[in-house]
C-alpha cells in the first residue's frame, strides 16, 4: 500500500466522523462523498454532494469535512468541491445503512 492510499484511509476514517444531522448517517456511508484524491504535494480535493441542492446544513457539512481532513497529519491542503452532478441518490447509500434505513 502506497502512502498516498494510506493517507486516503485516514481520509476516509475522519470523513466518516461527519453525520449529516437530519439523517444522522455519516457522510461517507450516505453517499456524499464522490472522490478523495491526493497528490504528490499532499494536498486534498474533496468531492461531495449534498442530499439536495437546497440542503440547509450545506455549509455545515463542508465546513466540518474541511477541518476533519485538515486534521490528518501528512495532509498539506485541503479543497472541498461541492458537486450536483450526478445528483445525490438513495441508491448511493452503503449497504449497512441502507438495512439500517430500510432502503431496498
Amino acid at each position: 500500500m502506497t502512502s498516498k492510499d494510506k493517507m486516503r484511509e485516514k481520509i476516509i476514517d475522519k470523513l466518516k466522523t461527519v453525520y449529516d444531522p437530519e439523517l444522522d448517517v455519516n457522510i461517507y456511508d450516505l453517499g456524499l462523498i464522490y472522490n478523495v484524491a491526493v497528490d504528490d504535494a499532499s494536498s486534498v480535493i474533496i468531492e461531495m454532494t449534498l442530499t439536495s441542492p437546497g440542503c440547509p446544513v450545506g455549509s455545515l457539512l463542508e465546513k466540518q469535512v474541511k477541518r476533519m481532513v485538515s486534521s490528518v497529519e501528512e495532509v498539506m491542503d485541503v479543497r472541498v468541491d461541492l458537486v450536483f452532478e450526478p445528483p445525490w441518490d438513495p441508491q448511493q447509500l452503503s449497504d449497512e445503512v441502507k438495512l439500517e434505513l430500510g432502503v431496498f
